[in-house]
């Protein structure tokens, strides 16, 4: 569609009851950057609404509707629109607005989807699981070591709308580190999206570098002098913890791959680059999340193992002294079963010699055990 016709399109629907909601919902509300995880403090899912041009932030507090349709007359700048965990209501007047597809908005309001990358006529729909690395003073058997949320990108020739789920990954740093770099911002929505993907995928590695340290505890708390006694819970947990964090990171290569290989419209070819940069990053995470699934398989069979390692010791221990124990008893019941007729009855020195024989044999059984290390 020409620029023309994006703009009479925008006017058009300017007219409507529907924009007009959009943009009296822009003005009464103060645009807010949020630092913190929360949502807005004043109620609304905006959590920013800028217009860029050449790179630069257009000052000034104009609406949504408003500078949409400035955008699209000038032909030049996009305008990005940033929301978190918006309602059906509050996304649907948004969703008209830059005709966005009925499936991608569906899927930007409920959440809890797999990273992936769709195209809907001219414009991107692009879903990143977001991790947060949960700290605890001691890893347990219910301890939570990964928290996901959710980032969806709608990008398109002039804009950009981006919806966070959960209660962490804001994007107010990541806006302020690109405005420092009016350059790379000058290369459109495309360079939007490659920030949030790149941001997105350096958290993995953060994430990534604090569950080595989990790994590193329990891998010394299993080899330690009495590993056997570790919980395996602990272990269990720490690798679902990691099947989480694998299917935020995992899933994402073929989009990246398709985002640095595949020629499309909306995304300007000098970012491709940047893409192929991100996509070495997200391999070396899948990687480091293979290596630490394999880790902790081998830990987990290597306290298997000491665990039966240890019942065997136990065993041993059970079993010599039941043999030592099996002397006295035998010989006591022999003498137990009062025949008249039986050697040493009534010799005088009969029950000192028993005693001394017992004492001997359970004492030469003692030290056997102890040569042999069952005892």
């Amino acid at each position: 569609m020409s620029m023309a016709g994006n703009l009479r399109k925008v006017t058009s629907l300017g007219k409507g009851g529907h924009l007009r909601r959009v943009a009296r919902l822009a003005r009464r509300r103060p645009r807010v950057d949020l630092s913190h995880p929360a949502r807005s403090p004043l109620g609304s899912s905006v959590v920013n609404c800028v217009t860029y041009r050449d790179g630069i932030r257009v000052p000034g507090g104009v609406g949504l509707v408003d500078a949409v349709e400035r955008v699209r007359k000038s032909g030049d700048g996009f305008v990005w629109l940033g929301l978190h965990e918006p309602t059906d209501e509050e996304f649907a007047d948004i969703a008209e607005l830059f005709d966005l597809h009925p499936l991608a908005v569906e899927d930007a309001v409920e959440a809890h989807q797999r990273p992936k990358l769709e195209r809907y006529g001219e414009t991107l729909f692009a879903v990143f699981k977001t991790v947060c690395y949960v700290e605890h003073e001691e890893l347990t058997a219910t301890s939570e070591v990964v928290n996901t949320g959710e980032i969806m990108v709608f990008t398109g020739q002039d804009f950009v709308v981006t919806v966070r789920h959960g209660r962490h990954g804001s994007l107010g740093p990541l806006r302020e580190e690109l405005e420092s770099d009016p350059r790379q911002l000058a290369k459109g929505p495309s360079a939007v999206l490659h920030a949030v993907a790149d941001h997105v995928v350096d958290d993995f590695l953060t994430a990534l570098d604090a569950v080595q340290t989990d790994v590193d505890h329990v891998e010394t708390a299993v080899f330690a002098q009495d590993g056997a006694r570790l919980d395996p819970g602990r272990i269990y947990q720490l690798k679902r913890e990691l099947l989480e964090l694998k299917r935020a990171v995992v899933p994402l290569g073929r989009p990246l791959e398709e985002l640095a290989t595949r020629p499309i419209r909306v995304v300007d070819p000098e970012i491709q680059a940047y893409f192929r940069d991100v996509s070495d990053h997200l391999l070396r995470a899948t990687e480091q999340i293979a290596a630490f699934d394999e880790l902790l398989n081998s830990i987990l069979q290597a306290h298997l193992a000491q665990v039966t390692v240890a019942q065997n010791a136990d065993m041993r221990k059970i079993t010599a002294w039941a043999a030592i124990v099996a002397v006295p008893t035998m010989v006591c019941g022999m003498y137990g079963m009062n025949f008249d007729h039986m050697p040493e009855l009534r010799w005088r020195y009969g029950y000192g010699l028993v005693l001394g024989v017992i004492a001997v044999a359970c004492l030469t059984l003692y030290r056997g055990f102890r040569r042999n290390d069952w005892l």
